[in-house]
């Protein structure tokens, strides 16, 4: 039985690996939509040293198109009933009400919801009723620099500067989870690196103003991996080759941006690569010991 308060409340940085069941998403969609090898990868990156596994059954990567809800439970609840009885801890990624509440009642103790609430305003009631975790993420939409409601509305416009403009929308977004029913120390909180904010300049003040995030008294999740605005930092730096940046490269960054979350207290970061990021991890939390 997990300790979820211990969990919430974790001194170190944590480790959570990504197992996308998707045919779509952007660095290894359809490598793990097989059963039996999302399963296995999702006990490889235990043995790597993910403290916890994220399955995510639907792509939202730009352009990505929604997955039913008939596949994404029968994705989710399939992995959740391999992974549980090998002692996974279990975050499922999802926006639908329905598919939280099926895994929930299969042993999944988080739920990581890209919306903060917004998409499905029945899943944080479905949180309140449940004794899981929380992870509400900054959102403007499904897609970084997407329009929205409007047709002319830039979501990836701040008008007072990103830092100050994702903190005060995700607070409201957490007070309305709050008053949904979800308790306070069952929250975890995300920036939404990549999610509206396409752009170098629209994520790295988030990194660096992680502190911001941490004074609400919330442990905050960093999700930097593989994103779009990592291999703009290759190619600007003249990194990457004609094709663009490969993967181990985009990796390597990912474990220095995770030592990086780790040494300024991040509640866990969201990689693809869990045994690089491990040991990056292991070191920014040695570093935050003696600074």
């Amino acid at each position: 039985m997990t300790d979820l308060q211990a969990l919430h409340d974790a001194s170190h940085t944590m480790v959570m690996g990504v197992l996308n069941i998707t045919e779509d998403s952007s660095s290894d969609g359809g490598l793990w939509l097989d059963p039996a090898k999302a399963a296995q990868h999702g006990r490889d990156m235990m043995a790597a040293g993910a403290d916890i596994i994220d399955i995510g059954a639907e792509s939202t990567r730009p352009g990505a198109k929604r997955v039913s809800e008939e596949d994404e439970l029968a994705r989710i609840t399939g992995a959740v009933n391999a992974l549980i009885p090998a002692g996974a801890v279990l975050s499922i990624d999802t926006t639908r009400a329905s598919v939280a509440a099926a895994a929930l009642d299969g042993g999944a103790q988080i739920i990581n919801d890209v919306s903060g609430g917004t998409l499905d305003t029945n899943l944080p009631h479905v949180v309140a009723d449940h004794d899981c975790l929380y992870i509400v993420q900054h959102w403007r939409g499904w897609l970084a620099g997407s329009k929205g409601v409007n047709p002319d509305q830039d979501t990836s416009v701040y008008e007072h500067g990103v830092l100050t403009d994702v903190h005060d929308e995700l607070m409201r977004q957490v007070d309305d989870v709050l008053a949904a029913g979800v308790k306070p120390e069952r929250i975890v909180i995300d920036p939404g690196l990549g999610f509206s904010k396409p752009s170098i300049e629209h994520n790295l003040p988030l990194l660096t103003g992680l502190e911001t995030f941490r004074a609400t008294g919330y442990p905050v999740l960093i999700g930097q991996s593989r994103k779009r605005f990592i291999s703009a930092m290759l190619a600007e730096a003249g990194a990457s080759g004609e094709n663009g940046p490969t993967m181990d490269q985009r990796d390597d960054v990912t474990a220095a941006l995770s030592a990086l979350s780790a040494e300024h207290g991040a509640w866990a970061v969201r990689v693809h690569d869990v045994a690089k990021s491990r040991a990056a991890v292991i070191t920014g939390n040695t570093w935050r010991q003696y600074a």
